[in-house]
């Protein structure tokens, strides 16, 4: 804007605070629950995602853009925990279906209440109207986030992947 970058840095600044704050956050849920912040947000992406149909390894892996080793290491961490159920698909027996157990299940519904004010509290300043554009806003730019780690893996690579 007017050859200055500076409204552009004060918004990644800004993200980054919001999202320092959230992940400071997400780790008092997980705390909450007996979990670390990432565990819990792999176990309620395997509840969101199994909504929708079958959740495995990639699908959170896609969903959260993490790598697939790495949510490989958390489910089993979250199995041995007592807080997922790991199914062998019989037809694929490398495939592996993601469930939520009744013990994460009681532990999400014990957090709810909690969970409930504090993120009222965290959104308390954006209108409904405000929070859905936002969402949508996030969305778009989740894609174009994705292009870009594309175009930077091209560019230091000379390879998209």
């Amino acid at each position: 804007m007017n050859g200055s970058d500076n409204q552009f840095r004060e918004l990644v600044h800004n993200l980054f605070g919001f999202f320092a704050l959230h992940e400071r956050i997400r780790g008092g849920h997980g705390k909450f629950i007996g979990l670390a912040g990432i565990e819990y947000t792999v176990l309620i992406a395997i509840g969101h995602l199994a909504l929708e149909g079958d959740v495995n390894v990639k699908t959170v892996a896609d969903h959260l853009h993490l790598s697939g080793a790495f949510i490989t290491a958390t489910t089993n961490h979250l199995l041995r925990l007592g807080f997922i159920h790991k199914m062998v698909d019989t037809a694929d027996r490398r495939r592996v279906t993601l469930t939520v157990s009744s013990k994460g299940r009681l532990a999400l519904e014990k957090l709810a209440p909690v969970q409930r004010r504090i993120n009222d509290v965290e959104f308390s300043s954006l209108s409904k109207q405000e929070f859905f554009a936002l969402n949508d806003l996030l969305k778009k730019m989740i894609k174009d986030g994705e292009r870009a780690v594309a175009l930077q893996n091209y560019l230091l690579t000379g390879s998209e992947g």
